[in-house]
């Protein structure tokens, strides 16, 4: 349905603009109105025709005034994570993720900077990509382990969540001069 709506308002589009611009045109002088009313008139005796374009104009603009071409639904499930139970409803947004996993990655003394990033794919599975600013004398390789059963094992016990993915992209090493004079 979507690419119906779009060529829709493709078409709707190009009409406006070759009505405003004749339009101009007749206001600044560049075009006789004489012209246009010719070919209207002309276009009058095939009325099916006018009519059906009308009808199609009318509906255009109705379905562009009034109504959202947005799907709320995935609006939705971009702000977070929807949990149903026979209780209710469970709105886990991303922003909690990322706080927990923050609150997780805090825990590790090595780490100098953090910055987070949640993504929920079309089948409502959480991967996680942490950017990092590492410490000195830190094993990358087992710090990335250790972090991402951490965050896996985290979210699974505070959310109920399973994550399908925790990426781990190390920004820079910080090294500490000790030999400063």
């Amino acid at each position: 349905m979507k690419i119906i709506e779009r060529i829709a308002l493709v078409i709707y589009s190009y009409i406006i603009l070759i009505l405003a611009t004749i339009l101009s045109l007749i206001i600044l002088g560049l075009l006789d109105a004489s012209f246009i009313q010719n070919i209207i008139e002309n276009m009058i005796q095939a009325d099916i025709a006018i009519l059906v374009i009308n009808i199609v104009l009318i509906l255009l603009s109705i379905r562009c005034i009034f109504f959202d071409s947005r799907d709320k639904k995935s609006e939705k499930d971009k702000q977070g994570i929807l949990l149903k139970n026979e209780s209710g409803k469970l709105l886990i947004s991303k922003e909690a993720i990322e706080n927990l996993t923050n609150s997780v990655i805090k825990e590790f003394e090595s780490i100098e900077q953090i910055n987070t990033k949640t993504t929920i794919d079309k089948e409502n599975n959480l991967i996680i990509t942490v950017n990092l600013v590492v410490g000195q004398n830190i094993i990358i390789k087992e710090l990335s382990v250790n972090l991402q059963n951490k965050i896996k094992d985290t979210i699974k016990t505070a959310l109920d969540l399973d994550v399908k993915e925790v990426n781990i992209k190390v920004k820079s090493y910080v090294a500490k001069n000790e030999n400063k004079q």
